[in-house]
């Protein structure tokens, strides 16, 4: 099912961003021209004995030791390929929306995207995206709130003067 649909079925109000293929999401949000603390991504993690979906801003990282505890399970890896694939099954390779609950598995979104007032985030694919009030991404989605997500430090951008 396509998320527009997923989203119109239950009443939803939210915008379509239609951009250039992004290969991330830290990508989308510099082609929307957005702050990519709103900007969410899904990571499929998997456990023992089941898989869950982590969503965090486009500009951190899961930390699997917290996000381990949080659940309550003794190990945690990211997915494979293959495993993201299998599950989402209408996505597009690379387009990961973080609506766990759509494709049965339990979400958990870091508490740094719930302060916010509405959250960006991919759809099926990796040239459309979705812009809608975080409180209404909640209401569908009930996830768990945590904090497992850490800031990634921003590239320097190494200037190569000319001697003169």
């Amino acid at each position: 099912m396509s998320i527009s649909d997923y989203l119109r079925n239950r009443l939803i109000r939210f915008e379509v961003l239609l951009h250039r293929p992004a290969p991330s999401a830290t990508r989308m949000a510099e082609t929307v021209h957005l702050p990519g603390r709103i900007v969410a991504k899904g990571v499929l993690v998997r456990s023992e004995a089941s898989y869950a979906l982590a969503v965090l801003p486009s500009t951190h990282r899961v930390d699997l030791e917290r996000l381990a505890t949080i659940l309550g399970v003794n190990e945690l890896r990211i997915a494979t390929e293959g495993e993201v694939m299998a599950i989402f099954t209408d996505c597009e390779r690379g387009a990961l929306p973080p609506l766990g609950r759509l494709y049965g598995l339990t979400t958990i979104v870091d508490a740094s995207l719930a302060g916010g007032s509405e959250i960006v985030f991919v759809a099926n694919s990796r040239h459309e995206g979705v812009r809608m009030r975080f409180r209404d991404y909640e209401a569908i989605e009930t996830p768990i709130r945590g904090r497992f997500a850490t800031m990634v430090s921003p590239r320097r951008r190494i200037s190569h003067r000319r001697a003169g």
